[in-house]
């Protein structure tokens, strides 16, 4: 609940600007209300509007992505680019190919980006892109006409020191080389313009198990602050894609377990735990064959499988017991019926892998019960370092080795939970990591802002 006046005001101003765009206000929202400790103690912000501009893209691009499918049809989609703000460096944020995609989505992805990419500690500003193009059952050839015609008109805004893409859902390896191919056949200039490349020309090694590894070790850094660690902690996870995976394999390398998995169609409950021979299968599974998850409940005895029919008010994935939970798909999949599963079933560490995968009132509740909860845009932003990481790497014209970025990933992230941690208790509510993460991330941007003027 927003109580001053200031923070109220901004929030209205935004409700009637955008009416119809409720991803958005929900996570300006979220950031507003914790906010509010470090607006009392800086009137400097108040003057200089920095809320008020903070919340107002500094570019919304938007353009018409026409292509031909295989048997002759032609598809039209919308194309985006939400450039969020670049008071700390060149605009980053991932691309993301869904038909849920619209403007809402992207404008809380690119805000919550702002403050993400200001905690990793490198320079790098705010932005989220994307289409509403569904890259499933389409051909590699259908994909590659796609990516070539997305190109052709985001190519005008994007370039190494203004805006780097990167991949999100629907944005994997087979859609980034295809888009950085039509890049630099464009531009006939060979730069780090993408991150998430292929090995071979520019990406970096860790870059697909970032963010999965890194919500794994800002969980570890919580656990420590209880005096523990993974070894014997149940978890669940949602999801099934590159960031799930690298969460179990994380995970059970450092002796905890993981009993659920999930996609678009339901989830999987495996009491015995995800081993690494299991998550090979996943891998498989989903990478290369493309399949869907209840066939791993039909290979595997003592699987339970729940269709996302079976119980319309709540996700069944979170109605077991368990000590850790990771959510790592979508955003508002954890709804506040979830969030109370959640801590019914002994859940006391919640680290987001996704985006803003809890809804408001389920991180409410979370906060009121004084558990170990990491917000998305502290938990997860191992994925966007590992980027800045290929950026660095890029622009020197380097490769570093798999334990040199692991290693520097690791630092990534016990910096970012020192900070959040830090900013908690500066603020008043030591380990409250919403407050910690956005007051830490804000007060970077805001003073750079103040210090280059009115823009």
């Amino acid at each position: 609940m927003l109580k001053l006046p200031e923070t109220i005001k901004v929030f209205e101003d935004v409700k009637k600007r955008d009416p119809q765009q409720p991803e958005f206000h929900q996570a300006v929202v979220e950031v507003l209300e914790s906010l509010e400790p470090v607006i009392q103690r800086r009137p400097d912000y108040v003057k200089g509007r920095i809320l008020e501009r903070i919340v107002e893209p500094e570019r919304v691009i938007t353009f018409r992505v026409a292509y031909e499918r295989d048997n002759g049809d032609i598809d039209v989609h919308r194309g985006f680019r939400i450039q969020g703000n670049s008071a700390i460096g060149p605009y980053k944020g991932g691309c993301r190919f869904h038909p849920s995609v619209n403007l809402s989505i992207l404008k809380f992805l690119a805000f919550e980006q702002i403050f993400k990419n200001s905690l990793t500690g490198v320079p790098m500003g705010g932005a989220k892109g994307g289409a509403d193009f569904d890259p499933k059952g389409k051909s590699d050839r259908e994909v590659e006409r796609f990516c070539k015609a997305f190109m052709t008109e985001l190519f005008r805004y994007i370039g190494p020191n203004t805006d780097v893409p990167a991949g999100d859902i629907g944005v994997g390896g087979r859609e980034i080389g295809f888009l950085f191919g039509t890049w630099k056949k464009i531009t006939a200039n060979w730069s780090g313009v993408l991150t998430g490349k292929g090995l071979a020309y520019g990406g970096s090694l860790i870059r697909p198990e970032a963010t999965g590894y890194g919500s794994v070790y800002f969980a570890a850094e919580m656990l420590k602050t209880r005096g523990e660690t993974f070894e014997g902690k149940t978890c669940l996870v949602s999801g099934s894609g590159n960031v799930a995976q690298y969460t179990v394999e994380k995970i059970t390398e450092l002796g905890g377990k993981v009993v659920t998995l999930s996609d678009s169609d339901g989830c999987i409950y495996d009491p015995a735990g995800i081993d690494a021979g299991k998550l090979a299968f996943v891998m498989d599974l989903k990478n290369v064959r493309r399949g869907r998850i209840s066939e791993y409940a039909e290979k595997y005895q003592g699987v339970t499988y729940t269709p996302v029919t079976a119980n319309p008010d709540h996700n069944q994935l979170w109605d077991y017991k368990a000590h850790c939970a990771f959510p790592s798909a979508t955003q508002n999949e954890i709804n506040l019926k979830d969030a109370a599963n959640l801590l019914k079933n002994g859940v006391y560490l919640v680290s987001e892998g996704a985006n803003m995968p809890t809804c408001i009132e389920g991180v409410e509740l979370f906060l009121k019960n004084k558990i170990l909860y990491g917000p998305g845009k502290a938990a997860n932003a191992g994925g966007v370092a590992t980027s800045g990481l290929e950026m660095a790497q890029n622009a020197y014209f380097s490769n570093w080795s798999r334990e040199e970025v692991d290693r520097r990933l690791h630092e990534i992230m016990i910096s970012i939970h020192a900070r959040a941690l830090a900013a908690s208790e500066t603020y008043g509510d030591k380990g409250n990591y919403v407050l910690g993460a956005n007051a830490a991330g804000f007060v970077k941007v805001a003073d750079s802002m103040l210090a280059q003027g009115i823009w």
